[in-house]
């Protein structure tokens, strides 16, 4: 940005102020409020080997570690800022007259904060962010500019760290360890599928699905691409509704091939290889591949059988002598 472009920008700033200098007090009031509250104020306990308290943010950056399967979080308020840039142009020509109904989001985003301090669940004041802040603009600018901010802010629902929820992983993991069982049947394998464990019946290998295998890094990763893919390239809801319900299939499909893959490998070639660097660097294959699969899937959803050319009757004028 050269000095003009910087001049102007700090120009248009200031005749904003200058012109509804109450609105602009009450923005700098909810981003210092903001700051405070999520960045500042010690609430929760840094972790169980960690003593001491801190902020909101210092428990969700701590909380975004790969333990957690879900460090891409890290990159959610970036992807925010650039979705609000992307959608720059439709916010600066909204119709920005306040609405005091944004009052009722606020609402919700503060009984949110609330109860995270009273229960010490910081996942809830995540959770809070997206209404404070869609609500804050309905409030200030309205309806129009909200609505346009409205997918931005629903985004922010990937800052909570779900990966760390080992409730959310369980179920997941009996499914997976179901399904391959099945599959080394199908193919003549003799494995037995018990609990979460794949045990080789000639006692080769033992595996066990763990937390992290449940494959709820690449579900979160997925389901945040497919969800900027299709905001940015759909315009039909049911469209952008099944193709990211489909992706979440695609990641659940690919991780549970990755697995099965680990199984392939330690009953034909080396169980350690598999367990050790197969299994480690195997999801560099598969998820680019449940990628493919979800751009694929899409772009099939937005076929169009071309239209029938209609041919026009041929009038043929007979001239009477």
């Amino acid at each position: 940005m050269n000095e003009t472009a910087k001049s102007n920008w700090f120009q248009a700033i200031a005749d904003s102020i200058r012109r509804e200098p109450l609105a602009a007090l009450l923005i700098a009031t909810i981003i210092a409020t903001f700051i405070y509250f999520f960045g500042v104020l010690p609430l929760f306990i840094r972790g169980i080997f960690i003593s001491g308290t801190c902020s909101v943010f210092a428990w969700a950056w701590q909380a975004w570690n790969p333990g957690a399967n879900q460090e891409h979080s890290k990159l959610v308020p970036l992807i925010f800022l650039g979705l609000l840039f992307y959608h720059r142009r439709e916010i600066a020509s909204g119709d920005k007259s306040g609405d005091k109904r944004g009052l009722f989001f606020v609402a919700t985003g503060l009984v949110l904060f609330i109860l995270s301090a009273r229960c010490l669940q910081p996942r809830l004041a995540l959770g809070a962010i997206p209404f404070l802040i869609y609500g804050a603009v309905f409030y200030v600018w309205g309806p129009k500019v909200a609505r346009i901010i409205l997918f931005p802010c629903a985004f922010l629902i990937f800052l909570i760290p779900f990966g760390s929820v080992e409730q959310a992983t369980f179920k997941l993991q009996f499914v997976i360890t179901s399904v391959i069982g099945f599959l080394s049947k199908l193919i003549g394998l003799r494995i037995d599928a018990i609990g979460t464990t794949l045990n080789a019946s000639d006692g080769r290998f033992n595996f066990m699905i763990a937390e992290g295998c449940s494959g709820i890094r690449s579900l979160t990763a997925m389901a945040m691409l497919t969800a900027i893919y299709v905001h940015v390239t759909q315009d039909v809801l049911w469209k952008k509704i099944i193709i990211f319900a489909f992706s979440i299939v695609f990641a659940i499909a690919g991780n549970i091939g990755r697995l099965f893959g680990v199984v392939l490998f330690a009953k034909f070639i080396d169980p350690k290889l598999a367990a050790g660097i197969y299994h480690d660097y195997s999801g560099w294959i598969f998820f680019p591949v449940a990628l493919l699969a979800m751009f694929g899937f899409s772009k099939l959803i937005n076929l169009r059988v071309g239209k029938s050319k209609t041919v026009a009757p041929i009038t043929q004028t007979v001239s009477t002598p």
